[in-house]
């Protein structure tokens, strides 16, 4: 998938937003603020784009995403239940409907023992939230492409499993 690829998904997920006339916010880390710039890629995206808060190092998790500090000492930055917690986060500190995160290992070193192309994407929304773990291949431009794909898509179908407003 290419730039052009990943934007054109992140306009069909601005669409779907509208139609609910829904917003969404993002929180990243090993993306470094590729899911944001994406997001705001598409012509109009300032209708159902909030914002998006880069939380690279783990302890702005906790901190600005509300993260429970037991959680990342437990778990590590790397983990299903930490891009679980970043979503809702996300979600509730830019008062966004939907709350999209995505945490990993870009590589080339492994993080949390965890091998670079670890990567989990969760959404959190107004009823639910849901979380996809995802191995992917590459050097670490492919694999931040690829993770922000990941979670535009898991975004694309928590939408399509929700009634429209």
């Amino acid at each position: 998938m290419t730039g052009d690829d990943v934007t054109a998904l992140a306009a069909d997920v601005h669409k779907r937003l509208a139609v609910r006339d829904a917003t969404v916010a993002a929180a990243e880390s090993l993306t470094g603020g590729l899911l944001g710039a994406t997001l705001t890629a598409p012509p109009g995206a300032s209708r159902t784009f909030r914002g998006a808060v880069v939380a690279y190092a783990t302890d702005l998790k906790e901190s600005l995403l509300g993260v429970p500090g037991p959680l990342l000492a437990a778990e590590g930055a790397v983990s299903a239940q930490v891009a679980a917690a970043m979503a809702a986060g996300v979600r509730d500190r830019l008062e966004a409907t939907y709350g999209v995160a995505l945490t990993g290992v870009a590589g080339p070193d492994s993080q949390d023992d965890q091998p670079p192309g670890t990567v989990f994407v969760a959404v959190a929304g107004p009823d639910d939230g849901q979380v996809r773990g995802v191995n992917l291949s590459g050097d670490r431009t492919t694999i931040r492409l690829s993770a922000v794909r990941s979670a535009l898509e898991l975004l694309r179908d928590v939408l399509d499993g929700e009634p429209h407003a």
